[in-house]
């Protein structure tokens, strides 16, 4: 599996692409990147200039929560009642000045209200491979714009994402977030306790082993099913700008297709010969398809996937199965 972070558009990576689109909304020395410790020089060398203690290396990977509650610690150290936005590194967005007027909306919607505060997208086809959420009664004060989350729902199946499109009321959730360092603290200490407080012990030793040994005993956990999914006052504000979560080579369809390389979609070299649909991703070798449709190809220096497009979302469970045969060191 490919190890870079993917550049989607032009010369810039999605990592660059979040940081740039930010500005000037929040300054860049406020910022935190969260990462693996097999990134981090790979980050270090696509933002260059990151002060001490902006970069925060996770020793391994433990998903969502465990990385909001090693940035929310260390933002508290500092503000306990800083307002804190929490972007993933793998999305795409179009409208950099309108996604800044709605995130700074989020933000403040987090500030007045206490609330933990996501960003929703309205749908705009039955997608598999992102949870929704159903709005219910108005954020007062927000004309409309924010409400109150009612209920989250995982990825679903197609049948039932068509049903949830056809029902109304729903939207996608971004995974972009907004909120005070207290109010996601508390949300934590309450529903993951343990985490955190392994988190905190850690962090106080200033010990590197030390982190490495309590990240190893914390629960793979994400944000949502973690926090939010338990947590009585969560608010969704109704994004207007275009997104694209690039989180599965298929959504980079949009982004690598070209009228030179016809109804198939290539980084790299690829021949495509009677086939349609196809995302291919080859920077070093050729990669030929014949009388193929709707495939997904990567071609990495030491692996190579193929997969239906619509399977493209289940490339985890490669990776499961990778760790289970013990074969890191494809990932």
């Amino acid at each position: 599996m490919p190890k870079q972070l993917l550049p989607i558009l032009g010369a810039r990576t999605m990592l660059q692409e979040t940081v740039a689109r930010l500005s000037p909304l929040v300054a860049r020395d406020r910022m935190r990147i969260v990462t693996g410790r097999e990134h981090a020089r790979a980050v270090r060398a696509q933002l260059p200039g990151l002060g001490s203690g902006q970069l925060l290396v996770e020793p391994e990977g433990r998903n969502t929560a465990a990385a909001i509650a090693l940035a929310a610690l260390g933002v508290a150290r500092e503000c306990d009642d800083a307002l804190i936005t929490v972007l993933p590194a793998d999305h795409a967005i179009d409208d950099a000045a309108r996604f800044r007027s709605d995130l700074g909306f989020a933000l403040d919607v987090a500030e007045r209200t206490g609330a933990l505060v996501t960003l929703g997208l309205r749908p705009t086809r039955p997608e598999t491979g992102y949870g929704y959420m159903r709005a219910g009664r108005a954020v007062p004060g927000t004309s409309g714009r924010a409400a109150w989350v009612e209920a989250f729902v995982e990825k679903p199946d197609r049948a039932r994402a068509a049903a949830l499109l056809a029902g109304g009321r729903v939207l996608w959730n971004s995974g972009i977030f907004a909120w005070r360092a207290s109010a996601i603290l508390a949300a934590l200490r309450t529903h993951l306790p343990a985490l955190v407080a392994a988190l905190e012990r850690a962090l106080g030793r200033r010990d590197p082993k030390g982190l490495a040994a309590a990240y190893r005993r914390l629960p793979a956990v994400s944000i949502d099913t973690g926090v939010l999914e338990r947590a009585a006052r969560v608010a969704v504000v109704r994004a207007r700008f275009a997104w694209a979560d690039v989180g599965s080579w298929a959504a980079l369809e949009a982004f690598w297709r070209t009228g030179g390389n016809g109804r198939n979609a290539v980084r790299g070299r690829a021949l495509p010969i009677d086939s349609r649909g196809c995302v291919v991703d080859s920077p070093r070798r050729l990669v030929a398809l014949v009388g193929v449709d709707d495939l997904v190809v990567v071609d990495s220096p030491d692996a190579l996937l193929v997969c239906r497009k619509d399977r493209a979302q289940d490339v985890r469970l490669v990776v499961e199965e990778l760790r289970r045969r013990g074969l890191e060191r494809y990932l």
